[in-house]
């Protein structure tokens, strides 16, 4: 922009511009097109030019902008930004550990090494090295979920949503599905259960209240077109006070009396109980198999520490035909995030070793005083980074599991909470720091609350990641 007091003679005309081609020429550019080609770089150049000419017409545009070294740096900050990728790494400061916002869980470096080493050539996703023919894709994580599930069987597709919507499609097709009134979750994305249903071809059938649900409600509600009762997990709500569900063992009594299967959705999936590290029990597919479900559906890449995936756990039979259903293959999982699946499944082989292992669990588990302790170590540099105009202090939290996956369980932890110092305009300063924190080099991600920027530190791994962007942030707020 030209300086607001600029005169007349000071503004830069059109005529003032070099042509695209000109531009092309200047030694500074033409190593632009050495590193990343002309097709690129002329892109950049032309778009330049046009909104260069723009301002000019408008008489924005000062006579310092349309210098030859003025010019290559524009070209140059316009190539950096149309090659900087649009998805970055960020810190998490939130206090939710496993963020669906900022990519939920985090994969092991086991995962990371193997991800690279199978990505980086051919692999045999779907080749047979025992007999030399072709292979199946799901030998490659089935034994691992069979061990450490107990199913009979496995298969696995692209996500949670993916996996239920193909377990009522290969299972319910054109006929009903019975499931609680209590249960008809919407997840993210206004992903509906009733909408599942309807997507799968089956019709829903809901029976008691959302409070309460008894056996006699599901027994009353099987006929000749009954073709499954489903029990989804309500992992991401709670309802308390007068209430009453069946469970999966009853469910499953009344279902195989009548010859039909279950099917539960147990969305967060973790395979250990969490209870051993002192947080809240959630429901594992070893418990929902024995208690006699048919199908287990659970995502990869929440409690389970893994990439997105839908995993689906169960009998011989009731796999076998959701395996064969045709919309399988356009759910079916890529290469990429199989790998990184079958790597995380390993983990889990030694049980003991997974605080160390899966960051996801790492984080969780962080005693809150050494979380304390970094923020003390911390809390010198960012105080010093947004003084004079923000005062720092490191106080206990309270954050929590995860968005999607236990939101109402809550983390004891312990931050820093940033205030402006000025009791005026509180919410413009928030903004402005919130800002500040995003756009550096590895953006900061906080949470606003009671007129403070709280930086929660239980998902930071290195103080160094935050500590040395210090320096970047001071220089924003100056």
């Amino acid at each position: 922009m030209s300086e607001p007091n600029a005169t007349a003679s000071d503004r830069a005309s059109p005529k003032d511009l070099p042509s695209v081609d000109r531009l092309l020429r200047d030694p500074a550019v033409q190593l632009l097109v050495a590193e990343h080609g002309h097709t690129c770089v002329a892109r950049e150049v032309r778009a330049l030019a046009d909104e260069l000419r723009a301002r000019a017409l408008r008489g924005e545009l000062a006579q310092g902008e349309v210098t030859p070294p003025a010019l290559a740096d524009a070209v140059q900050r316009r190539v950096a930004g149309r090659m900087a990728p649009r998805m970055r790494a960020v810190l998490n400061l939130t206090g939710t550990v496993i963020h669906t916002n900022l990519g939920r869980a985090l994969l092991a470096d086991g995962a990371l090494r193997h991800l690279l080493a199978m990505m980086a050539g051919p692999n045999n996703l779907e080749y047979d090295l025992d007999s030399g023919g072709r292979g199946d894709r799901d030998t490659i994580v089935e034994e691992l979920l069979t061990t450490i599930t107990g199913a009979e069987a496995a298969t696995v597709v692209n996500n949670n949503a993916a996996a239920v919507l193909l377990t009522i499609a290969a299972l319910a097709r054109g006929r009903e599905v019975i499931v609680s009134r209590g249960e008809l979750v919407e997840i993210g994305g206004a992903f509906r259960m009733p909408d599942v249903m309807a997507s799968a071809g089956a019709q829903m059938v809901e029976v008691g209240t959302t409070n309460r649900t008894h056996p006699h409600d599901y027994e009353r509600a099987i006929n000749e077109r009954t073709a499954l009762l489903m029990k989804v997990h309500t992992s991401n709500y709670a309802v308390q006070g007068f209430t009453s569900a069946v469970s999966e063992a009853d469910l499953c009594a009344i279902a195989h009396a009548r010859g039909l299967p279950v099917a539960t959705d147990l969305g967060s999936g973790a395979l250990v109980d969490l209870a051993q590290w002192g947080l809240p029990h959630e429901p594992m597919p070893q418990e929902m198999l024995a208690a006699g479900c048919d199908v287990v559906s659970f995502s990869g890449d929440k409690l389970l520490g893994g990439p997105q995936a839908g995993l689906i756990v169960g009998s011989r039979e009731a796999v076998g035909r959701i395996r064969k259903f045709p919309m399988k293959r356009a759910l079916r999982m890529s290469k990429l995030p199989l790998a990184a699946l079958e790597a995380t499944l390993m983990l889990y082989l030694r049980p003991e070793r997974l605080t160390d292992d899966l960051p996801t669990l790492r984080m969780l588990t962080r005693p809150q005083d050494e979380v304390r302790r970094q923020a003390q170590a911390l809390l010198p540099a960012v105080a010093a980074a947004v003084a004079p105009r923000y005062q720092v202090t490191a106080i206990d939290m309270m954050g929590q599991i995860g968005s999607g996956s236990l939101p109402v369980e809550r983390l004891r932890s312990a931050g820093l909470a940033v205030a402006p110092v000025s009791s005026r305009g509180v919410g413009r300063a928030l903004d402005e720091l919130a800002t500040a924190l995003r756009r550096l080099p590895v953006p900061v991600i906080g949470r606003v609350s009671e007129d403070r920027l709280l930086l929660d530190l239980r998902c930071l791994a290195r103080d160094e990641d935050l500590m040395g962007q210090m320096p970047a942030l001071q220089a924003a707020l100056a």
